[in-house]
C-alpha cells in the first residue's frame, strides 16, 4: 500500500516503523527537518518537509496515487484540513485523522463526506482511557483486550510461585476447570516467546496470554495466580485529558482522587467531575502523599505527559505503601526498563493507538489489531468470508488449516457464542476468528489465508 503519514511525532514515527517493516511504500511529512532526517536514517521511507495540509506538500508526498492518508500531527485542525484537501483534490480512498478535542468529537455530523471527509477518527486519549479502565477492572492483569465488542477477552497475567498451575502442564488446565473453556495463546518466558503445546509446563514469572469468554476471565486468572481483591481507592496523578476522562469513567464505582499542579485546571476538574476529590499540588510531594494516606491506596496511576515525573511519583507512591502503581510512559525505550520492578504496569500510549491504526491498514476483513508485549507480538480479529470453494479456511477443521509459522487460532466468535479453538473446531462463514502472531513477519501470509475469492489459489 502507498501510505502518507502526516506528523513524525511519537505516534507517526512508531506507525512508520511498524508499516515500513511490512513492505509498504511509506512517506512521512513533518515541518521538523531534524526529526525527518532521524526517521529517514533508521527506516526505508521517503520524507517530505512541509506543512501536511498544504496541497503542494501533499502532491510532493505522492497524494496523486496514495491509498491512504494518516494525519497524526499535534494539531486537530491541520489533521482535519489535510483530510479535506486529500478528499477534494486527490480523491484519496482512506483518510484517518487523530482528533483529540472532545468539542469536535461530540459532533458526529461533522465527520462526513459532505462536511469534513474523515473515514476513521482516532482519539488516543480515549483509547488509553479504555485500556486503563480494563486494567482497573481486572486487578493483577498486565494487559486486557476486548474482542467482538467484549464478548471474548484476551488477558495477560504473570504466573506466580504458589499459583495452582505453576509447574503443571497446560493440559491440566482443563482438569482444574472442567466447566470453563479457555486457551493459552502465547507464553513469554524471560522475554522470549514460547508456542504453547499441551505438554508445555508453566513456570513462575512466565507472562501467560489466555483467551476466554468475558464471564470466565476471573476463574482462569485465579488458576495462574492468587486472585487479588478488587480495587476501591484510586489516586490519579495528572488531571489532563486522560486523567479527567478516566476519573469520569470510574468515579461512580471507585473512590477517586486526582492530584493536579495547575490551580485553574483544578477548579475546572472540581466543577466538571461529580464525586472525585481534586487536590492541588505535586504528585511527587512526599508530604502531600502521606497526608492523603497513599498507603491505603489500592492503585496509583501516574498519567501526566512527563515521563520522568510519572516514574518518580510512581516510585515514591510505591515506596510509601500504594498497593499497585501504573504509569504512562511515552518514550518506548523506557517502557521495558521500568515495568515489572517497583512499577507494576507501564503503559505506552503509542502502542495502544497503533493497534487502532493497524486495523485499517491490514488487508482482508480485519476487525481489530492489538499489539502484545509492547509490539513484540500481535493479536488479530479477522472475519472469515466466502465458502469452502473460495476460502482456504471455511469448512475446514483448525488442524487442517495451513497456518503460517508461529501463528495460533485462539477462539472463534459465532453470533453470541464464544468457541475456544480446538483441533476439531470447524470455521464457518461470518465467524470472527482470533489469531495470535508471535512473529509479525508472517502477517501478510495470515491476510492472504483469509482473503476469499479471486485471490484464492
Amino acid at each position: 500500500m502507498k501510505i502518507i503519514i502526516l506528523g513524525a511525532g511519537q505516534v507517526g514515527g512508531t506507525l512508520a516503523e511498524h508499516l515500513a517493516s511490512e513492505a509498504n511504500d511509506i512517506t512521512v511529512v513533518d515541518t521538523d527537518g531534524d526529526r525527518l532526517r532521524d526517521l529517514g536514517d533508521r527506516l526505508d521511507i521517503r520524507t517530505v518537509q512541509g506543512k501536511g495540509s498544504f496541497p503542494t506538500v501533499l502532491r510532493q508526498a505522492g497524494a496523486d496515487d496514495a491509498d491512504m492518508l494518516v494525519a497524526v500531527t499535534n494539531s486537530d485542525e491541520v489533521n482535519m484540513i489535510a483530510c479535506q484537501v486529500a478528499y477534494t483534490l486527490f480523491h484519496t480512498p482512506t483518510k484517518i485523522a487523530r482528533v483529540r478535542e472532545s468539542a469536535y468529537l461530540t459532533r458526529e455530523a461533522l465527520f462526513d463526506n459532505e462536511a469534513i471527509p474523515v473515514d476513521v477518527l482516532i482519539s488516543p486519549e480515549q483509547v488509553v482511557t479504555n485500556y486503563i479502565k480494563r486494567l482497573i477492572e481486572y486487578p493483577g492483569a498486565l494487559q486486557v483486550i476486548d474482542f467482538a465488542e467484549g464478548k471474548a477477552q484476551l488477558v495477560a497475567v504473570k504466573a506466580y510461585y504458589g499459583g495452582p498451575l505453576v509447574g503443571q502442564q497446560l493440559r491440566q488446565l482443563r482438569q482444574h476447570m472442567p466447566n470453563v473453556d479457555t486457551r493459552v495463546a502465547a507464553i513469554f518466558r524471560r522475554n522470549r516467546p514460547i508456542m504453547p503445546q499441551g505438554d508445555t509446563v508453566i513456570e513462575a514469572d512466565d507472562e501467560v496470554f489466555f483467551i476466554a469468554a468475558k464471564a470466565h476471565i476471573r476463574a482462569v486468572m485465579s488458576e495462574m495466580r492468587r486472585l487479588e481483591d478488587s480495587y476501591k481507592r484510586v489516586v490519579i496523578a495528572g488531571g489532563g485529558n486522560i486523567g479527567e476522562r478516566l476519573a469520569e469513567a470510574i468515579e461512580s464505582r471507585y473512590q477517586v482522587k486526582i492530584i493536579e499542579m495547575n490551580p485553574a485546571r483544578c477548579r475546572y476538574l472540581s466543577e466538571s467531575l461529580d464525586s472525585t476529590i481534586v487536590l492541588q499540588g505535586s504528585a511527587s510531594d512526599r508530604d502531600l502523599l502521606v497526608e492523603e494516606n497513599i498507603n491505603d491506596a489500592d492503585i496509583f496511576l501516574a498519567l501526566t505527559n512527563d515521563d520522568e515525573a510519572n516514574i518518580m511519583s510512581s516510585l515514591l507512591a510505591k515506596r510509601l505503601g500504594a498497593r499497585k502503581v501504573m504509569t504512562i510512559i511515552n518514550n518506548p525505550a523506557y517502557v521495558d526498563l521500568v515495568q515489572g520492578g517497583e512499577i507494576d504496569i507501564a503503559i505506552s500510549p503509542q502502542l495502544a493507538t497503533i493497534g487502532t491504526l493497524l486495523t485499517h491498514v491490514r488487508r482482508g476483513d480485519i476487525e481489530s489489531v492489538h499489539s502484545l508485549r509492547r509490539g513484540a507480538a500481535e493479536a488479530l480479529e479477522v472475519i472469515a468470508h466466502g465458502d469452502a470453494k473460495s476460502s482456504k479456511v471455511i469448512g475446514r477443521m483448525i488442524e487442517e488449516i495451513a497456518l503460517p509459522p508461529s501463528t495460533t487460532i485462539g477462539a472463534i466468535i459465532r453470533d453470541e457464542q464464544v468457541l475456544i479453538a480446538h483441533d476439531d473446531t470447524v470455521i464457518e462463514s461470518g465467524d470472527h476468528v482470533i489469531l495470535f502472531l508471535v512473529d509479525k513477519k508472517y502477517i501478510r501470509d495470515v491476510e492472504r489465508l483469509f482473503q476469499a475469492g479471486l485471490t484464492f489459489f
